[in-house]
């Protein structure tokens, strides 16, 4: 058996193999042909080590196939999180962090950066290995803190001075973080703090619950950080239906989460094409971030004139100008008792506007870039439709088409869609 370490520098690899065969689906191994055999196997011995409680195979013709099973009405915690906090650290990195922590060991303990140099070195001192950490490491280090907010600075004079900040006393948040860390985007934060909690209550459970956006959270942070400083970024496009990847530079404006399938879509600017384009977070890696763009605000402004007319994350910009939409109304019919109908398609309608025709008849109407993205909405009402009408026609044949297989699925013969 080849060895292996169960904590990883690199996540990008590990992101890389979950997506092939625990999210995209069911492959063997000899699906797997970009690395090495003896790759693969020390990356699933690494994955079992994490996973293994809800890893399952199947075998077929073409040998055995492996893949997640996970029940959200038993499993209440992420179990991708176990790989986001299976990070390694070298012993320089693990050995300053708890020196530094050691001589700020409170809020009361003030120091400039020569005299923590100058206690550093008296405990390097103590150790049988020689170990040196120069002026400019511990200087980053402390910065990286700052930028935490776990260590806090303030000049005297020419020098500046560190201490560790304050711990505020928190209120019994656990419900909170459990909600969070399982709903929100970068929700394995909340996966953290719990860990630091003596318990975790699981009295709550998920009727959808999206898992594999937790493999995105590093790219996701890198996205808001972006947003936050308002920047130029660099990233990779790989689309599992190509073996080919694309460099982008494009400038984020904001994330967009399914609420009927957890997918996580960025909103960007390509300058290349001089338009606001949507892309998969899962497809995207390498972020780095470059300069400000001063057009940020601007550009978002844009995206948000742009979602009165999407529905999903379809956007049909044509460089800003004479963006065409699609029509699309239809008529309901509901009982003196199913009020409730009417709340849904006010609560639920993301654009476009709902008409009461009469006492039991109400029709929405809404001009979108892409129709098509309605349509698993629009389904859930077909037992309720009168009427219905799409500017785009080969939709709405298609649509009418889907109804009158699904009479004949269930038998009803001469019926209208």
């Amino acid at each position: 058996m080849s060895s292996y370490s169960e904590l990883i520098k690199n996540f990008e690899k590990m992101r890389e193999i979950m997506r092939e065969f625990y999210v995209y689906g069911f492959k063997s191994r000899e699906d797997y042909d970009k690395k090495s055999s003896r790759s693969y196997d020390d990356e699933r011995r690494r994955l079992e080590s994490w996973l293994g409680e809800h890893m399952r195979f199947v075998r077929n013709p073409d040998g055995k196939n492996v893949f997640i099973s996970i029940d959200s009405r038993v499993s209440q915690h992420n179990p991708f999180y176990k790989t986001l906090k299976a990070k390694s650290f070298t012993d320089g990195d693990i050995t300053l962090h708890f020196i530094l922590f050691d001589i700020l060991h409170s809020p009361e303990v003030t120091l400039s950066l020569p005299e923590i140099l100058e206690q550093i070195d008296v405990y390097l001192s103590h150790f049988q290995e020689p170990m040196v950490f120069d002026e400019s490491t511990v200087r980053k280090k402390l910065k990286e803190y700052v930028d935490l907010g776990i260590v806090e600075y303030e000049r005297s004079g020419k020098k500046m001075l560190y201490r560790r900040a304050s711990t505020p006393d928190l209120p019994d948040i656990t419900d909170i973080l459990n909600f969070y860390s399982e709903v929100a985007p970068c929700g394995v934060i909340g996966s953290f703090l719990l860990d630091k909690q003596d318990e975790k209550r699981d009295d709550f459970g998920f009727k959808h619950h999206y898992i594999t956006s937790a493999m995105d959270s590093g790219v996701l942070a890198l996205l808001f950080e972006a947003m936050q400083k308002k920047c130029v970024i660099t990233a990779t496009n790989t689309s599992r239906r190509s073996d080919t990847s694309k460099k982008l530079r494009i400038v984020p404006l904001r994330v967009f989460i399914s609420v009927q399938n957890g997918r996580q879509h960025l909103l960007a600017y390509q300058p290349e094409y001089d338009a606001i384009k949507s892309f998969r977070v899962d497809y995207l890696s390498d972020i780095r971030l470059e300069e400000p763009t001063p057009r940020f605000d601007e550009l978002r402004d844009r995206l948000t004139d742009m979602q009165s007319k999407m529905w999903g994350v379809t956007v049909k910009n044509d460089r800003f100008k004479n963006a065409r939409t699609e029509h699309v109304e239809f008529t309901v019919r509901v009982a003196d008792n199913e009020e409730y109908i009417v709340n849904r398609l006010e609560r639920e309608k993301r654009v476009g506007y709902v008409e009461k025709i009469d006492a039991n008849t109400y029709r929405f109407t809404a001009d979108v870039y892409d129709v098509s993205e309605m349509i698993p909405w629009i389904r859930t009402f077909i037992c309720r439709i009168t009427d219905l009408h799409f500017s785009n026609y080969e939709v709405e044949k298609q649509f009418r088409r889907d109804i009158e297989e699904m009479y004949r699925m269930y038998g009803i013969k001469e019926a209208e869609a």
